[in-house]
């Protein structure tokens, strides 16, 4: 299978890597900096999984080519208008598109481009780090990759990626309901990133707070109930699942959005994370009273953020 990674940055750069140690043609599309420093250095991930290390393909976006099967989409949701500028060239044939991105608002950009028979689903649950050496960490040994078509069209190609992707270390999973899958982790994780986030904590310095554990509870609600109106109900297993997560005294997890803010990164994901869940229960005329002084408390980071840069 010939795979188009675009980026080789925290996610892309580790998925890259196994596909490759699977046996697969990887080719990652990069910028000239991190082109550089790959053709000097080498991809290297350490990770209690298995580490990689050694020289790979990479091309600059005038270069891009056709034929390939897969295209990787592992950039952040600010990013994407450019991203896919990018990618376009490679987008022939029956190529297909497998985004690992936070949120669901990407999906129906895709689809307006490039047609949803194109663009399959993907979620991963992962904590991977580009360190400013170039190399990529993984954090811990979670590594939870579920794919699946959105149209029958695509299924084959879906298999075929699971089939590829089986054959490294980790969770694989190929999903008959990928966009209750999708909704699954928008839902849980922006509870978590709101919460993370607002406080400017981890779960469990948030736990022990007086109303750390009522406030997480509600960010939980707030989320669920939104996968709730767009036909997505989050099963109850799962919700257990997030709420024992979530209300952990010793959890010492932060979203990597609360990570960015810790570093002063120029740019979040907040509208793609929090953002779009209040705007879909704002159109259902549902409030959300947690998430809106969330969003809120995120759009002043941003603020602050384009004025000082």
């Amino acid at each position: 299978m010939k795979i188009l990674v675009l980026g080789a940055g925290g996610m892309g750069g580790y998925y890259g890597a196994r596909l490759i140690q699977a046996g697969a043609d990887v080719t990652f599309l990069v910028r000239p900096q991190r082109g550089e420093s790959l053709a000097r250095y080498g991809l290297r991930v350490h990770s209690e999984l298995g580490n990689f290390e050694g020289a790979v393909r990479t091309v600059l976006a005038e270069d891009v080519g056709e034929g390939y099967d897969v295209i990787l989409l592992t950039c952040k949701t600010y990013d994407l208008d450019a991203a896919l500028d990018a990618i376009a060239p490679a987008v022939t044939g029956d190529t297909v598109i497998l985004p690992l991105v936070n949120g669901l608002e990407a999906y129906n950009t895709l689809d307006q481009r490039f047609g949803k028979e194109r663009v399959l689903g993907g979620v991963s649950y992962i904590a991977t780090t580009l360190a400013t050496d170039g190399s990529i960490s993984h954090a811990g040994g979670l590594d939870k990759l579920i794919v699946g078509s959105r149209m029958k069209s695509a299924d084959a190609k879906a298999s075929a990626f699971h089939s590829l992707a089986s054959r490294t270390p980790g969770v694989r999973h190929l999903s008959n309901d990928i966009e209750q899958d999708l909704w699954n982790k928008w839902a849980t994780i922006a509870a978590g990133a709101l919460m993370t986030c607002l406080m400017r904590g981890s779960v469990g310095d948030i736990m022990k707070s007086r109303d750390g554990r009522k406030l997480m509870e509600q960010a939980i609600s707030e989320c669920a109930q939104v996968a709730e109106l767009a036909g997505y109900a989050l099963a109850e297993n799962l919700l257990a699942d997030a709420r024992s997560r979530l209300l952990d005294e010793s959890s010492s997890w932060a979203a990597s959005m609360m990570r960015d803010i810790a570093q002063g990164a120029p740019r979040i994901e907040a509208d793609a994370i929090v953002g779009d869940l209040l705007k879909r229960a704002e159109i259902a005329g549902v409030a959300l009273p947690l998430c809106q002084v969330a969003y809120c408390n995120l759009q002043v980071y941003g603020t602050r953020q384009r004025l000082a840069h």
